[in-house]
């Protein structure tokens, strides 16, 4: 099996002067689910080469066992470190799409269209799609065949509205999730503010928060097992 991990290639928070990126807790939980079990892992981002790490998930409060592994892996380190550019990966030669969230992708991947294409294409060929926190941002102009939203009368989560207060930026990105994937005619759903949620509709797979990412990750390689028979 084949999972290709999409990045973010933005790193300016809006306009406060800050750094964004990729939330690291949302890539290293799953990469490892993904390496644990020997499924090949191809990382992507807009520009390739290293992707920009939101500073604040480096930070000491929200290290995991799976961040720590993270920083004493010379070898994904430098693999991370070494991404493809997303316009250069054929979708056909992967078995499910896994987005890590952090505020980058709200920037970047939600107007890129090699990645709408790639969602586009992934949903039309029932491939799991797995999309955590701000990664559901990536959806905002991605259609179904028909013309509609992808996410219409899909149940879907995200960081929710009170999430983006608790960390005071609902003025500084440049769209709130919540209110997206319900603009969109999605079936949006949230948990309790920072604990796992995940919703499960068809290959569509997404998490609301950080401490949801490892969870999307076991429902994906559930649904390559049963997709394997």
């Amino acid at each position: 099996m084949k999972i290709l991990m999409v990045l973010t290639s933005h790193e300016k928070l809006g306009k406060t002067g800050l750094k964004t990126g990729f939330w690291l807790e949302e890539f290293a939980s799953p990469y490892y689910v993904f390496k644990d079990r020997n499924i090949e892992v191809t990382l992507a981002s807009p520009k390739g080469g290293n992707p920009p790490l939101d500073p604040k998930s480096d930070a000491p409060d929200f290290q995991t066992a799976a961040t720590e592994r993270f920083r004493n892996d010379k070898e994904s380190q430098k693999k991370l470190a070494n991404t493809h550019r997303l316009d250069a990966l054929d979708p056909s030669d992967f078995d499910a799409v896994f987005y890590p969230g952090g505020h980058g992708p709200l920037w970047d991947l939600a107007e890129d269209k090699n990645s709408i294409s790639l969602l586009e294409t992934f949903y039309r060929q029932g491939k799991p799609m797995g999309l955590v926190c701000h990664a559901p941002g990536v959806l905002r102009h991605t259609n179904r065949e028909d013309g509609d939203p992808l996410v219409k009368g899909k149940k879907v989560t995200g960081f929710s509205n009170t999430e983006e207060e608790a960390v005071q930026l609902t003025e500084v990105v440049p769209f709130l999730l919540e209110d997206m994937l319900k603009s969109n005619q999605g079936l949006y759903t949230k948990g309790v503010d920072w604990e796992s949620h995940v919703e499960v509709d068809g290959n569509l797979l997404t998490g609301q928060n950080p401490a949801s990412s490892e969870a999307v990750a076991h429902e994906m390689i559930n649904q390559l097992r049963k997709k394997q028979g």
